[in-house]
């Protein structure tokens, strides 16, 4: 999916999907969610290298930077994927199939194992999606731990497999966004464990 694409999925379709959110959407527990979940399962264990396609103005956080996910942890409800920039290990992005559909959450840590004041911050799926995209609107917690941002965030998520794993974050209704792309027709060597990491 070219880059403009995964904006207008972002913009266009969460808007809808955060209606859903509120008013009891199709929970993301069969069908094509378990396709993408698989798919997700079958990168267990590998590490691939990821390049930046936009960012907001002025953020240099992972701009000309060396960007490894390592999908490091993995059960039939849950697979944690730390998120290494440069030698920041601070970032783990966490999967968990619930009653309800997938939820994301992002595991910030300091460099001693902490959390950060702003973690675990994401959503949960609204319907089933398709079998390579998921798309996870922001959820109450989210609107508590990252001022300004309300329910209006959201994340999508593509997986196609043996070619690109995106990771695409967006505020509804605005051009602030992110989204970086990894390449899975070639793993790289794993990272170091994630601060503050707990097999």
């Amino acid at each position: 999916m070219e880059p403009t694409m995964a904006r207008i999925l972002i913009r266009g379709i969460a808007a809808g999907l955060i209606l859903a959110a509120g008013t009891g959407g199709t929970a993301a527990s069969t069908g094509d969610a378990d396709d993408w979940w698989r798919a997700l399962q079958a990168l267990c264990g590998n590490a691939y290298a990821g390049t930046l396609i936009r960012a907001p103005e002025g953020d240099d956080t992972f701009r000309d930077r060396h960007v490894v996910m390592h999908v490091r942890d993995c059960s039939a409800t849950r697979v944690r994927i730390p998120l290494v920039v440069d030698d920041d290990r601070s970032r783990t992005w966490v999967f968990t199939r619930t009653p309800s559909g997938i939820e994301l959450k992002h595991d910030h840590r300091h460099a001693d194992g902490t959390p950060d004041a702003v973690t675990m911050y994401g959503g949960t799926t609204s319907n089933a999606g398709n079998a390579e995209t998921q798309m996870f609107p922001a959820d109450a917690h989210t609107r508590d731990v990252i001022p300004g941002s309300g329910l209006r965030s959201a994340w999508l998520v593509e997986i196609h497999p043996d070619a690109r794993f995106v990771y695409a974050a967006n505020r509804v209704g605005t051009d602030r966004g992110f989204q970086v792309d990894f390449d899975l027709a070639r793993p790289v060597p794993a990272p170091e464990a994630p601060w503050g990491w707990v097999d």
